[in-house]
């Protein structure tokens, strides 16, 4: 008999702290409740899935047969799919009827990986809950080492490739310098997330529900394990090392927006919800209108830009030997362009959408570098005083990094007046 599809839970992004149980309402109202029922299945695990006809019934089939020679009936498998457009969510559904301990949730008014693993635990029925990749990129034999340091006593047990028998199979150095990249300078952000395992960047993972349970959760991209150890109530940490295989089939969904996802995670955890209280503080107008992920976005743009601005003004400056305020001029015009394509791709790209054509594109370019230009010349007067006057001549670059701060805020303001007219909507992202 097929399974029904399960109903997709509304609401905020909150793990139960019960089990919920047939017609017991939404995930907030078990929240609060005071009484636990008894669960019905030690172990939840959740695959979210996006595109995967190919796989999911490979993985269906090879959990089923690791997981009934460990703790037979005594779990639960939870697939939520985004709508994907290959009807990965009908082949699950069909595949119920071979495999009772499947469930199948399509939603079609949320995307995005984080989001699905915390719905599938919203209606998970288990005292630890998982979350597994439908890909085959993550060996599903070392659940059973994280099953077995969760049930002795792990809040969180983790699959790590930085660890004692972890690796990766085939990737290029492109691809390992980004992910080593990101943990380094997570670590440099949020050293009391990220320092916690070794691997951050890890989506394989479980967590005992009362761990995870109440907190609201507020997950960026893919990489939901930092919400996990940020928010939840995480003592005892194990990990167990992997081997990240290449996927059978599908196409990867890894890109350059995670990586820009992540660093806005970081930055968020590190606010530890203190820009969310500081909008509570301010009038309700503002609160409702200023667009704080925007302003969010364009500040980690901002410190892209701060990093190509002194690399170039390094390279002129001590590697050409030229002159101090004509490399200054040099780089600054480099960081303006960065800046220029990526606030273009990220932080408005919702309103570009509504400009397109080249002919926008340079409009908006030819604005954009007038504004920053006027920003350059306050630039370069604010380095040659804080270089002569203020720190003296031996701190060449700390002065040029007081200056890039100052003109960053006015750019900022300018450009959210005049170049992507973000004024003009009422912006509530």
């Amino acid at each position: 008999m097929i399974h029904p599809l399960l109903t997709p839970p509304q609401g905020p992004l909150q793990v139960p702290t019960v089990a919920p149980t047939s017609g017991s309402g939404t995930a907030e109202e078990a929240v609060r409740q005071v009484v636990e029922p008894p669960l019905s299945v030690k172990f939840s695990l959740v695959i979210p899935t996006y595109n995967e006809r190919g796989n999911v019934s490979k993985i269906v089939a090879q959990l089923t047969q690791l997981l009934d020679g460990f703790m037979p009936g005594d779990y639960e498998l939870i697939l939520v799919d985004d709508d994907s457009p290959d009807r990965t969510w009908q082949a699950a559904q069909d595949l119920t009827a071979a495999y009772p301990q499947l469930q199948v949730i399509r939603r079609q008014s949320e995307r995005g990986l984080s989001s699905a693993v915390i719905r599938g635990w919203q209606v998970a029925q288990g005292e630890i809950l998982g979350v597994i990749d439908a890909d085959l990129q993550h060996p599903p034999e070392v659940l059973l080492k994280l099953l077995t340091a969760t049930m002795a006593g792990a809040d969180l047990a983790v699959a790590s490739r930085h660890v004692e028998g972890g690796g990766v199979s085939d990737w290029s150095i492109v691809r390992r310098f980004l992910s080593r990249g990101a943990q380094i300078l997570g670590l440099i952000v949020c050293p009391s997330v990220v320092g916690r395992v070794s691997d951050p960047m890890s989506g394989y993972f479980m967590v005992r529900r009362s761990a995870i349970a109440g907190p609201h959760l507020n997950p960026v991209g893919y990489k939901i394990l930092l919400e996990v150890i940020g928010r939840g109530n995480i003592g005892e940490i194990a990990e167990a090392g992997y081997v990240f295989q290449e996927r059978e089939s599908g196409e990867s969904k890894v890109t350059w927006k995670q990586y820009i996802e992540y660093l806005g995670h970081l930055a968020r955890l590190r606010s530890r919800g203190r820009v969310g209280r500081l909008r509570q503080k301010l009038p309700s107008s503002f609160a409702q209108n200023f667009p704080m992920q925007r302003f969010i976005r364009y500040g980690l743009v901002g410190l892209s830009g701060v990093l190509v601005d002194m690399a170039v003004l390094y390279l002129l400056s001590d590697g050409l030997g030229l002159a101090l305020t004509r490399s200054k001029i040099v780089a600054a015009e480099v960081a303006i362009i960065n800046n220029f394509l990526w606030n273009d791709a990220w932080t408005f790209a919702d309103m570009v959408k509504r400009q397109s054509g080249w002919s926008s594109r340079l409009k908006r370019l030819l604005k954009f570098n007038a504004i920053c230009l006027t920003g350059l010349v306050l630039g370069v007067l604010l380095l040659n005083l804080f270089y002569n006057l203020v720190f003296g001549q031996n701190l060449k670059y700390i002065s040029n990094l007081f200056a890039v701060g100052i003109v960053a805020i006015w750019n900022f303001w300018l450009n959210l007046k005049l170049s992507w007219r973000v004024t003009a909507i009422n912006e509530k992202d």
